[in-house]
Parts: C-alpha cells; sequence; structure tokens
C-alpha cells in the first residue's frame, strides 16, 4: 500500500515546493519603456524552446532571457514573452575603473526567456529592491549568436587581462518587433510552437490581453493562441522547458 502511494505523495510535495517559488502578481515589477538595466550572457543552444515556447528558429536572431519580476512569472511564459527591446551597451560593470567603449553598439532583442531570481544574482532584483548593479532589469543575452557579432562586446585585454567582461550597464527601449527585430522577417521564427504544454510567444505583444501574454505563475487566464502551424517547425523535445525550468529551480531550492 504504502510504496504504491508514493509517486502521488512525492508529487504534493513537489506542487507544495513551488508554491514557495511564486510571487503574487502584485510583486511584478512595472518598467517604463525606456530606462537603464543590466546585461549578461548565457549559452542557448540553436533550435532550443525556452520558456515562452518560442519557435527554435528563433534562436537564429537575437534574443535574450528577461530578469523574472520584469517577465512577469516564475514558471514558463509571462507577459515579457515576445517583447523586442533595443539594448545599447555603456558601460562595464565589474572591472575597476570601468570600461566605456569608444564605438557604441546596440541590439534589438526578442524575449523568448526567464532569468529566474535566485539570492542575489542579476535576475534577482524585486519591485522593492534592485539588483547588485543598481537596476531592476537585467537582460540575459543569448550569445555567441548567428546573429550577433563575436566581437559585439567591446574589450581592451592589453589593459585587464580578459575579453569579456561578463556584466554590462545598458540603456534599453522598447521597440516594435515587427518593424525592428531582424527575425520579424523570417515567419518561422515568429509564434510559438505547441510541445505539449502551455506556451505563449506573440509576434508583437501590445499590451492588449487579446496578444499579450498572461503570467503562467498566477494562472491569469488563458494565453493567446500564438502556435504556429507549420509542422516542419516542431522540435524534437522530449519534455518541455517548463517542465525543465522548473526542476531546476527545485533542486536550487532544496539546496
Amino acid at each position: 500500500m504504502i510504496p504504491s502511494l508514493l509517486p502521488q505523495v512525492l508529487g504534493v510535495i513537489y506542487s507544495l515546493s513551488l508554491l514557495c517559488l511564486i510571487p503574487t502578481v502584485n510583486g511584478w515589477i512595472q518598467y517604463a519603456s525606456t530606462g537603464t538595466a543590466t546585461l549578461t550572457h548565457y549559452d542557448l543552444p540553436q533550435g532550443y524552446i525556452a520558456a515562452c515556447g518560442c519557435t527554435g528558429a528563433s534562436t537564429k536572431y537575437p534574443t535574450a532571457a528577461m530578469s523574472q519580476m520584469a517577465y512577469g512569472s516564475s514558471t514558463a511564459y509571462g507577459p515579457g514573452c515576445g517583447r523586442c527591446f533595443n539594448l545599447t551597451l555603456l558601460n562595464t560593470y565589474t572591472p575597476d575603473p570601468p570600461y566605456f567603449p569608444t564605438v557604441t553598439k546596440s541590439v534589438v532583442i526578442k524575449v523568448t526567456d526567464l532569468c529566474p531570481a535566485g539570492g542575489n544574482g542579476w535576475c534577482s532584483a524585486t519591485a522593492d529592491k534592485p539588483n547588485q548593479g543598481g537596476q531592476f532589469i537585467n537582460f540575459d543575452l543569448s550569445w555567441p549568436s548567428p546573429s550577433i557579432p563575436d566581437d559585439f562586446f567591446p574589450s581592451n585585454v592589453s589593459f585587464y587581462g580578459y575579453a569579456d567582461f561578463g556584466v554590462w550597464n545598458v540603456s534599453y527601449e522598447s521597440v516594435s518587433c515587427l518593424q525592428d527585430w531582424e527575425g520579424a522577417k523570417d515567419k518561422a521564427a515568429l509564434g510559438s510552437v505547441d510541445d505539449g504544454s502551455s506556451v505563449c510567444c506573440p509576434a508583437e505583444p501590445t499590451g492588449s490581453a487579446n496578444d499579450t501574454c498572461p503570467s503562467y505563475s498566477d494562472q491569469n487566464g488563458i494565453p493567446p493562441d500564438t502556435t504556429t502551424s507549420d509542422a516542419s517547425l516542431l522540435q524534437a523535445i522530449s519534455i518541455p522547458y517548463p517542465i525543465i525550468s522548473t526542476s531546476l529551480l527545485f533542486l536550487v531550492f532544496l539546496a
């Protein structure tokens, strides 16, 4: 009898643990259309379907994860999904003295992923507390990327002794995806893929409930249908990203 109940018991424990990771809707960060933020980078495999469920083809173009409380969800899709921002490098955060590039570099990204909060990480800002760089938003750029030059991040190796500064201060501006994002010209890169779980990746979020994702973690309504009908875009993924993401958060929580 007891062994037969083990899966159900573990399921209940798992569900309760997730409740500890889900913030209330009042905690989401409301940000202006322009401002400053921090920028980090991470390695997203080509063709990977991340938290928003955007098509694998979106990874051919500039994408980024957005810090959790600005993204608007603790698991899977959030209102940040599908939004596009023009990010401009200002100066480095970590080294002393800071490095100010002589050439202005910008990139228009589409938010396709969640950068989870945790500890004092760069994505840990809340509505009442900025991250360690004094910013309320962090963009985690998918880089290297086939659509972003390898030398996108300026450096001065002769002075600092290394090329990758890791964290940058940037300015951001909310822009039109269909007009400004490079991937908008590729229909295969727009929308989301029905991978068997709830996903939401609008081509052009406007703020309307009809084309902007709700917060998955607050179960705030049903996401708009942004799935593509092109079967050739379906990726061979055995476990949907939201399950992977939640599992990783659960392991961190236990640690």
